[in-house]
C-alpha cells in the first residue's frame, strides 16, 4: 500500500515500468510535419475504436474542448450543455475567450432529455444568439461518473440534427463508460459529429487526449492545434505511451470501478457522510459532509495531515476518484482514516 492515498483525481498516476519502456523505445519524427510514426498509428487506433474518419492527438482534454468549440462554432453562437460540464467549470473560461460562445444550461445534475434540448433552442430571432451545438460530457465529472444512458444520448442527437444542430461528446472517460455498460466505444460515440478520449486520467498516461471526427473536421481541428500552440514536435514518446494504454489499461478499468465501489460502501457507513452507493456507477465517489463541525476544506485538509488526499468540490463535498495506482487496501484504509477523522 502506498504511503499516501491519492484519491484527488486519476490524472495523479505515474507511467509503470512498462510504460516507461514503451516511450523510452518509441518511433518518432517531426508530428507537426505529420512525420511520427507513432503518433500516426495512435491517431488511427483511436478513429477506429471510437469508429470516426479520423484522429488528432493534443496535449489537453482540455485543448481538446476548446479545438471542437472552434471548430463546431462561430463567436455569438450558443451551445447547450449540461450542469457542471468540463468546458464551463474547469478551463478558465476558455470557452468565451476563444470560440466566444455562450453557453445554455439544460437539464439537471448533468444530463437532459432530447425534449429538453427542443425547448432550449431559440426561434430564429436577431436579439437571440443561434443554438448550433449540443454538448455532452460522458462519464460526467461532478455528476459522480454518471454514465448517459445510450437511448437517452441517441435521442438527444437526433432532436438536434433534426433541429439542424451539431453534437460533440466530451469523453475524456468515454471508456470508464464503455467498459461499465459492456458496449463498444465506437456505439457509445456513433451518434456524434465529434468526441474525444483522455488518454492522462483512467488510462494512466502521463500526458495527452485525442480528439476525433471526420476527415474534414480533424483537417480543421489540426489548425486550430497550431493555433492554441499544441503543435508538437517529437510527440511519438508521449503517443507510445496511449498506445501501450489502449494495449493494456482498458479492461482493468473495471477494477476501478470496483474500488470505487468498495470506497463508497464503506464511506457510506461512517457517520457524518451523506453518499448513496447505487449512484456510483465508474470510478468516481462524491459525498456529503452531513453536519459537524468541518466543511470541506478544513475536512480535506485534516485528511491531507494522515496522508489521505481528496479534492473539493463543493462548501460540503468533496470527491474521490480511484485509479490503477490504488488497490482495495488503499481504499479500504481511506475509509478508516475518515471513519477516525470524522469520530
Amino acid at each position: 500500500m502506498p504511503e499516501r492515498i491519492d484519491l484527488r483525481s486519476d490524472t495523479v498516476t505515474v507511467p509503470s515500468p512498462e510504460m516507461r519502456r514503451a516511450i523510452a523505445e518509441a518511433r518518432v519524427g517531426d508530428d507537426v510535419w505529420g512525420e511520427d510514426p507513432t503518433v500516426i498509428e495512435l491517431q488511427r487506433r483511436v478513429s477506429e475504436l471510437l469508429g470516426m474518419e479520423d484522429a488528432l492527438f493534443v496535449p489537453s482534454g482540455t485543448m481538446a474542448n476548446q479545438i471542437s468549440l472552434l471548430v463546431h462554432t462561430r463567436p455569438g453562437e450558443e451551445v447547450l450543455l449540461g450542469w457542471g460540464s468540463h468546458c464551463t467549470s474547469f478551463e478558465a473560461g476558455a470557452g468565451a475567450a476563444w470560440a466566444g460562445v455562450q453557453f445554455q444550461v439544460i437539464g439537471s445534475d448533468g444530463l437532459f432529455t432530447a425534449d429538453e434540448v427542443l425547448e432550449a433552442i431559440h426561434p430564429s430571432d436577431v436579439h437571440l444568439p443561434p443554438s448550433t451545438l449540443v454538448w455532452i460530457e460522458n462519464t460526467h465529472n461532478r455528476a459522480g461518473g454518471r454514465i448517459w444512458p445510450q437511448a437517452q444520448v441517441e435521442a438527444v442527437a437526433r432532436a438536434a440534427r433534426g433541429r439542424g444542430l451539431r453534437v460533440h461528446i466530451d469523453g475524456a472517460r468515454l471508456l470508464n463508460a464503455a467498459v461499465a455498460t459492456q458496449r463498444p466505444p465506437r456505439e457509445l460515440a456513433s451518434v456524434a459529429d465529434s468526441t474525444s478520449i483522455c488518454l492522462s486520467k483512467g488510462l494512466g498516461c502521463p500526458v495527452g487526449s485525442v480528439l476525433a471526427g471526420s476527415s474534414l473536421f480533424i483537417k480543421r481541428a489540426r489548425r486550430f492545434r497550431k493555433m492554441l500552440g499544441g503543435g508538437m514536435r517529437q510527440v511519438g514518446i508521449l503517443a507510445a505511451a496511449g498506445l501501450y494504454a489502449l494495449d493494456h489499461n482498458v479492461e482493468r478499468l473495471t477494477e476501478d470501478h470496483a474500488n470505487a465501489q468498495l470506497l463508497a460502501r464503506g464511506l457510506a457507513e461512517v457517520r457524518g457522510i451523506r453518499l448513496n452507493p447505487e449512484r456510483v456507477q465508474t470510478n468516481i465517489v462524491i459525498f456529503d459532509l452531513d453536519g459537524g463541525k468541518q466543511d470541506a476544506g478544513a475536512f480535506i485538509t485534516a485528511c491531507a495531515a494522515r496522508g489521505l488526499l481528496f479534492s473539493q468540490v463543493g462548501p460540503r463535498r468533496v470527491r474521490a476518484v480511484t485509479h490503477l495506482d490504488l488497490g482495495r487496501e488503499a481504499c479500504q484504509a481511506a475509509v478508516r482514516i475518515v471513519r477516525e477523522q470524522l469520530a
